[in-house]
């Protein structure tokens, strides 16, 4: 069989190593003799597969919950991806327009992954089999993923996840103490009892669990955050306007209108709604008209902000509501 490098290319590459290995004092020979005997990388131990598929662990016996956990697994991976294009995004000083665009044509097209893989919730459960083993995963929701608040965090500036009612209130952040804003961001009132006003435990395990990380991120990402990298770059095009746009209105109309779109077949029951796991509010949190959260409204007209998410709720959901 042919050697696939020659002699000299091999000898070159040898010299190449030694010189890395000699900057950071270590021993290359060591180093080979290592590599000498050990063992092939496989597919399965790269990524770890026989740890993966012990990760879905139901809690009853109704076979459909497997295809819930596995799709709420693959939702966090995917958002921990956009998380990593944003972090690297946030890490460059002076961010070039190629890359801006790059990066952010990546997290949409991750968005893209999302909401389309949602038909997995809507479309591959047997509605009797959820409404039982649903009630075993209490007070545990999805609301409680702390990754996509991260990207919220990290998308825009703070004001703009403050709760509509009190949202003009608080447009001056530097102004604002983080803990007493943390307390009326949009999501708060989305797992709160709706008689009482109370946080529900699933508000409470949450911000337990994950409440000073998301501070931390939020003085992190105050001047750092994606709309303010936007704002001070040097060069910006039709383009990059378009993609932050198209950014906003996938995060924030259909995204959660796919969830939305779940919601209403499932828990959906004339005439009263049934209440989602862990007691959260779904008809006012998920509908985008409701919350009207927008990363960038600075980019939108007055007449797409008032209409935000109407047009896309009323066409989507009448046919899975009427069924």
């Amino acid at each position: 069989m042919e050697n696939k490098y020659p002699e000299k290319e091999i000898v070159d590459k040898i010299k190449l190593l030694e010189e890395k290995f000699r900057a950071s004092g270590q021993d290359l020979s060591s180093y080979l003799e290592g590599l000498l005997h050990a063992d092939y990388l496989n597919y399965w131990d790269y990524i770890n597969l026989d740890t993966l598929l012990t990760l879905q662990q139901p809690r009853t016996s109704f076979k459909d919950e497997k295809i819930f956990i596995i799709y709420h697994q693959i939702t966090e991976l995917y958002f921990n991806l956009i998380l990593w294009e944003l972090e690297q995004m946030a890490a460059v000083d002076n961010i070039g327009l190629k890359f801006f665009k790059e990066r952010l044509k990546r997290v949409i097209m991750y968005f893209d992954l999302l909401i389309s893989s949602f038909a997995v919730m809507w479309k591959g459960m047997e509605r009797e089999q959820f409404m039982k083993f649903r009630m075993s995963l209490l007070p545990a929701s999805g609301f409680q993923s702390a990754q996509y608040r991260m990207i919220e965090i990290m998308c825009t500036d703070i004001q703009n996840l403050v709760y509509l009612e009190q949202r003009e209130d608080y447009k001056d952040i530097n102004l604002t103490n983080i803990d007493s804003l943390f307390d009326i961001l949009y999501w708060q009132y989305g797992a709160k009892e709706l008689a009482t006003g109370e946080k529900t435990l699933t508000l409470k395990s949450f911000e337990e669990k994950y409440g000073t990380e998301l501070k931390e991120l939020i003085a992190k990402f105050r001047k750092n955050n994606l709309w303010k990298k936007y704002v001070y770059l040097d060069e910006k095009d039709d383009e990059l306007t378009s993609l932050m746009k198209e950014l906003d209105e996938k995060a924030n109309v259909f995204w959660p209108l796919a969830h939305y779109k779940s919601a209403v077949k499932y828990l959906h029951k004339n005439p009263m709604d049934i209440a989602a796991t862990g007691g959260t509010n779904w008809q006012k949190f998920l509908p985008p008209r409701f919350q009207k959260v927008i990363f960038y409204p600075e980019l939108w007209t007055e007449s797409e902000i008032k209409e935000w998410g109407k047009r896309w709720v009323d066409s989507e959901l009448l046919d899975v509501v009427e069924k």
